[in-house]
């Protein structure tokens, strides 16, 4: 990791000198013991805070967008020959290249918008397992290396393996290099269990309709709408989120359960064949809901039956905004 950080801070104190992005987004060390967080780099004397470890979980997708968006709409104000470009520089693992792949697609901002610094991943830690590794004690201070991590709780030293920790969606990931990049940093990641990817959501599908849906209002009746899941997504980025529309209110503002389901229903319906399973969703949850099994079971179906993964080609666009004249349509009839 320490060769990958020492060329990652080299490539992006080079294009910020070069002129040739305005705006490095990677991560850098958190506030807290044993976390990573989001950074905007504009001055090249600052790269020296990059960082690229196991605890980078936020995927950057989210704030490429956010960053374009606001400088364009700051230009509608600005005179036409005075209006400038922005272009943003990301450190990007497989799931992030999934996601920019799909703003790509859905024509959210350009190719020449980007320059996408391209990083292997061996996935990053679930601070869930990582909290129940260690008996839910405070952590005062950690340690990674060597694929192990040293921890200083309040009742002494502790080590876990970094694979006891791994987020579920990292264990089983199939595209934990970049599809894309512009610059490519250290060598491929070996391939996760990928083959397991799919395992969880057909034993789901094995269960009794009511027993599915039980399991979907347990889950949801700890959802206490704050909306994280959606901030976090780098898939949600409508302007008005139908969660706050009043014309048509798709959704109330009290505490009822049926709305938080109507809301939860819609937003996960609104990632078919959008989804990159990137995790945010589930790491950012401050309640625990299992949105992934939901989740995983709409990409499972994109796959197996359109042949799509959402961001996994330039040229496969989003399986719903496309029409292949013999594509299946069983679905229409057998639910």
């Amino acid at each position: 990791m320490e060769a990958i950080e020492k060329k990652l801070r080299e490539e992006a104190k080079r294009l910020l000198e070069e002129k040739k992005v305005d705006v490095v987004i990677g991560y850098e060390v958190g506030t807290l013991p044993l976390t990573a967080t989001p950074t905007f780099i504009t001055d090249p004397s600052e790269v020296e805070k990059l960082i690229w470890n196991p605890l980078c979980v936020h995927n950057l997708a989210k704030y490429v967008h956010d960053v374009i968006s606001q400088h364009r709409n700051s230009q509608k104000r600005v005179k036409p020959e005075s209006r400038t470009k922005k272009v943003v520089g990301v450190v990007a693992r497989g799931c992030t290249s999934r996601s920019i792949i799909l703003h790509l697609q859905e024509r959210q901002y350009t190719r020449e918008d980007i320059v996408i610094i391209g990083v292997p991943c061996q996935g990053y830690v679930d601070k869930r397992k990582l909290s129940l590794a260690i008996g839910g004690e405070e952590i005062l201070s950690g340690v990674m290396a060597n694929e192990q991590i040293t921890i200083m709780t309040p009742s002494g030293e502790k080590k876990i393996t970094l694979a006891e920790v791994l987020s579920d969606n990292c264990v089983t990931c199939r595209f934990n290099n970049p599809i894309i990049s512009d610059v490519s940093i250290g060598e491929p990641a070996p391939p996760m269990k990928a083959d397991e990817e799919y395992e969880e959501v057909k034993a789901f599908e094995a269960l009794p309709a009511d027993e599915r849906w039980a399991y979907f209002e347990k889950e949801m009746a700890k959802c206490i709408r704050c909306y994280a899941c959606r901030q976090a997504c780098p898939s949600c980025y409508c302007p008005e989120c139908f969660a706050e529309q009043s014309r048509p209110q798709w959704v109330g503002i009290g505490g009822e359960a049926s709305d938080t389901q109507v809301f939860q229903i819609m937003r996960i319906f609104h990632m078919a064949g959008r989804c990159v399973d990137c995790g945010s969703c589930v790491s950012v949850c401050p309640m625990g809901v299992d949105l992934r099994k939901f989740l995983k079971k709409l990409d499972k179906d994109a796959f197996e039956l359109f042949g799509s993964r959402a961001g996994a080609s330039l040229e496969d666009p989003p399986v719903l905004s496309t029409f292949r004249e013999h594509e299946c349509e069983d679905f229409i009839y057998n639910p």
